[in-house]
């Protein structure tokens, strides 16, 4: 996991905010638009697993938590209660996760009933990956909220990772870049690029240095992904706060 520095450049200034995912959900205030909706479905899109796994953790079935989701997908999406939102919101992480609850807790009974089989979400879910994932999660006596926090930084963090291997491998770096994946995450040594250097026949201080940088890119990736769910700037510093807290359990 990256060690994100408080003060990274990759703060986005204030100005860019307005472009930003939830922002742009956010500014649509009582007005339904294009722009705001497909923000909207598209938040939905890269984060539906840790809801997923949420509501399996309250006890649905594999079956009828993938209903449960999409049937709150649907509603969202549908609904586009945008007048029901506002800057004090805050983090989309803290309103998806509040809203899926009311909705299983008032209406899950009636709107699945009515969602399921009907085609009225755009985008579907992939209940085998979503099943094959779960079944690897940790188990965990710790709160369904507090779970639900650790998926949702996993899922940040992953969802970098996968943009960084996608730079990598359009920049003709996708062979070297797996070699040196693992080096992203773990602790390493000078010894692990002793014996990467020889495989490569690479000097072990390049790839140090090669690393070093691609850590850089990825904390960054990792802030652009937190502040396309968040408010404002000073929201990415407390949402990377609550990441690593949320990482360390």
């Amino acid at each position: 996991m990256p060690d994100p520095a408080p003060n990274d450049s990759t703060s986005r200034p204030d100005g860019l905010f307005a472009t930003t995912l939830w922002t742009t959900v956010l500014r649509a205030g009582g007005t339904e638009t294009t722009q705001a909706r497909a923000a909207l479905e598209r938040l939905c899109r890269a984060y539906w697993y840790p809801l997923y796994a949420h509501a399996r953790r309250r006890g649905h079935s594999p079956h009828d938590a993938q209903d449960i989701v999409q049937g709150f997908f649907a509603d969202l999406i549908e609904r586009s209660p945008f007048q029901q939102l506002s800057p004090d919101k805050g983090r989309f992480r803290s309103f998806l996760l509040a809203a899926l609850n009311h909705f299983m807790a008032d209406e899950r009974d009636r709107r699945l009933a009515a969602k399921r089989g009907g085609g009225q979400i755009t985008f579907s879910m992939d209940d085998t990956t979503a099943k094959n994932r779960f079944s690897h999660e940790p188990a965990s006596d710790t709160s369904p909220e507090k779970d639900f926090d650790r998926c949702w930084a996993l899922t940040v963090l992953q969802k970098a990772l996968d943009e960084l291997a996608e730079e990598q491998a359009a920049a003709g770096k996708e062979s070297l870049f797996e070699k040196l994946r693992p080096f992203l995450t773990d602790a390493t040594g000078s010894g692990d690029y002793e014996a990467l250097s020889r495989e490569l026949t690479v000097p072990a201080n390049t790839l140090a240095v090669t690393v070093r940088r691609l850590r850089q890119r990825y904390r960054e990736l990792v802030r652009a992904e937190i502040a396309e769910t968040v408010n404002s700037p000073a929201d990415v510093e407390t949402e990377m706060g609550h990441l690593l807290a949320a990482m360390r359990g």
